[in-house]
């Protein structure tokens, strides 16, 4: 969690930077216009809420071979794990301080679950490789414009909707090298902060932004990773540069 405290102080720096710059208040037109595009980089951090079942610490019976192949669980886990995005910014203006925004974006970001099991031999992690499209619908609040510094707050939803994943990929694996997959497409909720920064020919905004899944992500199947599963909801913390 490290890099998101990173995070938030070069957010405050740059914010108090802008208080104190005299650069001309114009940003490009962006707020002069009903309707503006843009586009925006991101870094992802991922990781899951795990509900487990309640005999999920129990050893995992393979059907096919009427045996035990793993060992009593100790516990499961996920770390956050870095990823990426690219996107556009589609902004239509409702008033002077409220503003509409589509942002999609096509999102690089994996996720990890982690087995510890009382044989410590057994202990693996694994990787959802996932690359996705996000079709976030938000609402933007903005304070009052000094000089060429805004600061706004935002909220809205958004629907993920897979096209890399590895959900056949392992059909005739081992047990073992299962992997734990999730949905194609979910609903999330989303809400963030950041400012505007205006330069002479467009508009910059550094933004923080959290988003939690509304909804079960774990795709269901019977081997030793998922089986001891009853729900995973997926937290993503998301640091922005929008460029209008």
């Amino acid at each position: 969690m490290s890099k998101i405290y990173h995070l938030v102080i070069f957010f405050v720096f740059c914010c108090s930077t802008v208080l104190r710059a005299q650069a001309p208040a114009w940003g490009g037109g962006a707020d002069q216009n009903d309707l503006s595009f843009g586009f925006t980089f991101s870094y992802v951090s991922s990781y899951f809420k795990i509900i487990k079942k309640p005999d999920w610490r129990s050893p995992y019976l393979d059907p096919g071979t009427n045996t035990y192949i793993t060992d009593t669980l100790n516990s499961i886990g996920s770390n956050p794990t870095p990823g990426f995005a690219v996107g556009f910014i589609t902004r239509y203006r409702l008033t002077e301080h409220l503003e509409a925004r589509a942002t999609p974006s096509l999102v690089f970001a994996d996720r990890s679950i982690s087995y510890a099991y009382v044989n410590p031999s057994q202990d693996v992690t694994k990787q959802i490789q996932t690359t996705s499209v996000d079709l976030p619908l938000l609402l933007k609040l903005k304070s009052d414009r000094i000089g060429d510094f805004r600061a706004y707050l935002l909220g809205g939803v958004k629907y993920t909707m897979a096209i890399g994943s590895k959900l056949n990929s392992d059909a005739n694996a081992d047990p073992l090298a299962k992997l734990v997959k999730n949905t194609k497409g979910f609903g999330s909720y989303e809400a963030g902060v950041g400012c505007d920064i205006y330069f002479e020919f467009f508009k910059l905004s550094p933004e923080i932004k959290i988003s939690n899944s509304m909804s079960n992500v774990l795709l269901p199947e019977n081997h030793p990773f998922s089986s001891p599963l009853s729900k995973l909801s997926l937290h993503t913390i998301m640091f922005s540069l929008y460029f209008e």
